[in-house]
């Protein structure tokens, strides 16, 4: 079956035709375990005549007819579904349904008939051309078409709009112009495209240079650190030599080069860093890329100890392979019971389905708690629906997620001169989990490192009144990148989805506001306590 098929099932509207569809869909997907393949094709029909548009309909309905072995009836579903505009080869080649129809001399006309018709489809948005070799300095040409597509790119489908009309992009489009012709080789080409996107002040809007840039060019020091209390301190020493040289997560470093060091950061790494909000930059300085530079140029680094002894040190930069060696991958789930009966849920991560999957088998034990603290402080984002598959066990009526908008390019309007119009997508309730229903005091903990799918979660756990959230306010940024090719072997994406609260209250570019605002305080990191967790239990204890 192809992937993304679920997404009908999935889809939220209002629309009753969608909504009988998507009822045929679940329908014909249970019929389909159930290897009823008679009934589930009949079902997705019925599916397709009411979604004729979808291309994924019909290439289900191909699926379930080579399971059954009538290959005529593939075949034909299949050309449909590619005129439709199912494109994905590759997928149709892994596919185990399509095994039946791999010695039938149809096939690959098939393959070749789609492999075709995908490139024709590529030279639309994302032609081979732009799919060049990485070379320590590009050709002129290559850079100025470079910057041509991220400029025009953003142009069209960057969702914020009112910051492309208050930069004048066309004017920055032509600023940047001489600056992409005199880049003396690739990394600085790539340095000024990131200055450049860094304008637009967007985390999901990204300049990602060649991996070999990272890898060859460019380091960071195997540390991280965080602001407390206005103080740069060192989190996790990666290195463990480091640790033999007395460098200690707890130390504050103190300057870098001879400068302090936040504004060293602010000079030579902040200008082509894009961030949403205040607190999103912190992160990616002082945690993501602490002290970007040359890889072959060590940092004299000076740091004070919690006595207040200084050492000075020189840190050699390391490459991001040998920097995700170092790191020490998290749990995308974690849990333990704390005294007086509280459950503490990590979910770090909604990159897959794991944490909820997880949860989900472990809620029981979970739900003997008097009450749970959820805790999205490291979780950087991915699936929403994985941290509403969370929210569904505690115990509401149908709940709010977030409300979502993306803009609606019509060329013939902007001819006739009308303002361009933003697309509202439909808004659904959550249901609530028919099987779970959590009645306990519930609190969320929240930090500058919760992103995009986590900043999800934080929203509809505010929307439902269902607790309080506790810690920093949320990095601010999140959104529906899209994804484009650069020369040389770099990308960049693009957010086209503006998000927002239901009611249209802001926390992009702001950040998910914590009930009750409580920073980390670095007495506490030193000796090894928790300030934002210890605060959430203190607030458990008053609801008794």
């Amino acid at each position: 079956m192809v992937p993304s098929s679920a997404s009908l099932a999935q889809t939220k509207t209002t629309d009753p035709a969608l909504r009988q569809a998507r009822e045929y869909y679940k329908a014909g997907d249970v019929a389909r375990l159930d290897k009823r393949y008679a009934d589930a094709v009949q079902l997705l029909v019925k599916a397709y005549e009411l979604v004729p548009a979808s291309h994924e309909l019909p290439y289900d309905i191909a699926c379930l007819h080579a399971l059954s072995g009538a290959k005529d009836d593939a075949f034909k579903w299949l050309d449909v579904a590619i005129g439709a505009g199912y494109l994905n080869v590759d997928h149709m080649l892994k596919d185990s349904d399509f095994d039946s129809l791999h010695d039938d001399p149809r096939w690959q006309k098939t393959i070749e008939k789609t492999r075709k018709e995908a490139a024709r489809q590529a030279r639309l948005w994302s032609s081979p051309v732009w799919d060049s070799a990485y070379a320590e300095q590009l050709s002129e040409d290559e850079r100025i078409a470079g910057l041509s597509k991220f400029w025009s790119e953003v142009k069209y489908n960057f969702v914020y709009t009112n910051k492309l009309m208050d930069l004048d992009w066309d004017a920055v489009y032509l600023r940047y112009l001489p600056k992409v012709r005199a880049a003396k080789n690739t990394a600085d080409y790539y340095k000024i495209l990131m200055e450049m996107c860094a304008l637009l002040q967007d985390g999901h809007t990204n300049v990602m240079p060649p991996t070999i840039l990272y890898n060859d060019v460019w380091g960071t020091v195997p540390l991280r650190a965080t602001l407390m209390e206005d103080k740069v301190i060192i989190t996790d020493v990666l290195d463990p030599a480091l640790r033999e040289r007395g460098i200690l997560p707890g130390h504050q470093i103190l300057t870098a080069d001879g400068q302090d060091i936040k504004a060293y950061l602010q000079k030579t790494v902040a200008p082509y860093i894009s961030a949403s909000t205040p607190q999103d930059m912190d992160v990616r300085l002082y945690n993501y890329v602490l002290l970007l530079g040359d890889l072959d140029t060590p940092v004299k680094m000076l740091v004070a100890d919690p006595q207040g002894k200084t050492l000075s040190i020189d840190i050699k930069r390391i490459n991001t392979t040998t920097r995700r060696k170092f790191a020490t991958p998290r749990p995308a789930f974690n849990w333990r019971m704390l005294a007086n009966n509280v459950a503490y849920v990590e979910l770090n991560s909604f990159g897959d389905n794991t944490a909820a999957n997880e949860y989900i088998k472990a809620y029981a034990e979970i739900a003997k708690a008097k009450a749970i603290i959820f805790d999205v402080r490291k979780n950087g984002g991915g699936d929403t629906d994985v941290g509403y598959r969370v929210l569904q066990t505690l115990g509401t009526p149908p709940f709010d997620g977030s409300h979502a908008a993306t803009r609606d390019y019509k060329p013939a309007k902007r001819a006739w001169g009308e303002k361009q119009a933003m697309h509202d997508f439909a808004d659904e309730k959550n249901q609530p989990d028919p099987e779970r229903a959590y009645h306990g005091t519930v609190m969320v903990l929240t930090s500058a490192s919760t992103f995009s799918a986590a900043e999800d979660f934080a929203v509809a756990f505010d929307s439902m009144k269902r607790g309080l959230i506790i810690g920093e306010p949320t990095g601010g940024s999140t959104g529906q990148p899209l994804m484009i090719s650069m020369p040389g072997g770099g990308s960049a994406r693009i957010c086209t989805k503006k998000d927002s609260y239901i009611d249209g209250k802001a926390f992009v570019g702001v950040g998910v506001q914590p009930g009750k605002l409580i920073h980390t305080k670095i007495d506490d990191f030193r000796a090894g306590k928790d300030t934002q967790l210890n605060a959430a239990l203190a607030e458990i204890e008053k609801v008794r």
